[in-house]
């Protein structure tokens, strides 16, 4: 993505705050996961609020593009205002948010400089702390090779997605594509050939975005390269580039902690993915989620041998 993309029954402590408040404490401190609702569209949204030294910080993650820090922050008591810049299809906006909280929950206004506005509703994220279960069950694949059985874009209309001798293609950018399934935690093993100036990106839960891209050098950082969780998470290690040739992600997601490992190289151990990222399907993070593969960037992706294995607890 460029800057711009079985349910299982939850315990109780997989629904407590991420980031826990204080009796007495800013009502606004910790993770909060948004929704936002337009005239036209209601998208997820992601913040985290912060003080150091007194001095109120917020990061946000809007619509799409990556996490970045709220400017001219303004905290009054139970109400809290900033501005971001995002991008919307064509250019950088300028958004105005304003929310109070209360009863441990936000609600809110959003006003953008190309005149849309939105109310806001938000929640504590869950602080999804979960032990790695004793055994994974035997991997299950997810994808046939013969057709899209089991997966579903998100726009019909615009769908380039197709089965070709045992690979998943996108012919051309278009639609994302999704699994009709829904997974807690799991063991994902997954294999791309991504093309030379090519974008994509597999979303964890339909969540959390790992990126696929071999876009030309210098237009991402780590934080937004190949193996990174989009903007939080940049890898630990290198892997040579290799366009238009077969790879592999091998990702373990146990609540918020993740692992990838990309061609045997373990490039992200056991790291807290802090929220969504941008183009998620949704920001309720206390709930089993999809795979979801984006299609909307570039043409020529292809991915193969998708499996999947379960805990077994």
């Amino acid at each position: 993505m460029r800057s711009l993309c079985i349910v299982l029954i939850l315990t109780a402590g997989a629904l407590t705050p991420a980031l826990s408040k204080k009796a007495g404490g800013q009502p606004f401190s910790g993770r909060w996961d948004l929704t936002v609702t337009t005239p036209k569209e209601t998208y997820p949204s992601w913040m985290e609020f912060t003080e150091t030294g007194g001095t109120p910080k917020v990061r946000i993650v809007g619509r799409v593009a990556s996490v970045h820090a709220g400017t001219e922050v303004k905290l009054e008591g139970a109400h809290l205002a900033f501005t971001t810049m995002e991008w919307f299809g064509e250019s950088d906006i300028k958004v105005t948010w304003a929310m109070s909280v209360a009863g441990g929950k936000i609600t809110g206004h959003q006003k953008r400089a190309d005149g849309v506005e939105g109310e806001i509703t938000g929640v504590p994220a869950p602080a999804l702390k979960r032990k790695a279960p004793a055994a994974w069950s035997k991997p299950e694949p997810l994808f046939n090779g013969k057709d899209l059985t089991g997966w579903e874009p998100d726009d019909p209309s615009q769908n380039h997605w197709k089965a070709e001798n045992g690979v998943l293609v996108n012919e051309k950018a278009g639609a994302n594509i999704r699994l009709r399934r829904a997974f807690d935690d799991f063991k994902l093993h997954i294999e791309y050939n991504c093309p030379k100036d090519g974008n994509s990106g597999v979303y964890l839960r339909g969540r959390y975005e790992i990126q696929v891209e071999y876009e030309p050098p210098g237009t991402d950082d780590k934080f937004h390269g190949m193996g990174s969780i989009y903007g939080f998470l940049a890898p630990a290690a290198e892997v040579a580039p290799r366009p238009g040739q077969w790879e592999s992600y091998d990702v373990t997601l146990v609540g918020r902690t993740v692992t990838v490992v990309r061609d045997g190289v373990t490039i992200i151990a056991n790291q807290e993915i802090p929220g969504i990222t941008g183009g998620a399907l949704n920001s309720r993070e206390g709930e089993p989620g999809p795979l979801y593969i984006q299609g909307d960037h570039t043409g020529g992706m292809k991915y193969r041998n998708i499996t999947i294995s379960l805990p077994q607890r």
